[in-house]
């Protein structure tokens, strides 16, 4: 199995240090499979869209109109 190295913020490093009973390696991999898992799902999804970019980029632009207009209440 391939092996990769993170870095992490230093306050994240000491509760992790203050916590060894926990497999921290294990932590990180499944995190990581749970978030791949959800971008294959994703490219599943989008690969039977029939949007174009075009369409995406107009639908992103309301979103983002929309959002700004809510928190800016």
């Amino acid at each position: 199995m391939p092996n990769i190295t993170l870095s992490i913020p230093k306050e994240v490093h000491e509760i992790i240090k203050m916590h060894r009973e926990i497999r921290w390696s294990e932590v990180a991999r499944a995190a990581i499979v749970n978030q791949t898992e959800k971008l294959e799902l994703m490219d599943e999804i989008a690969s039977k869209s029939k949007l174009t970019m075009k369409d995406i980029e107009k639908i992103n632009k309301k979103i983002k109109k929309n959002l700004h207009r809510k928190l800016t209440k």
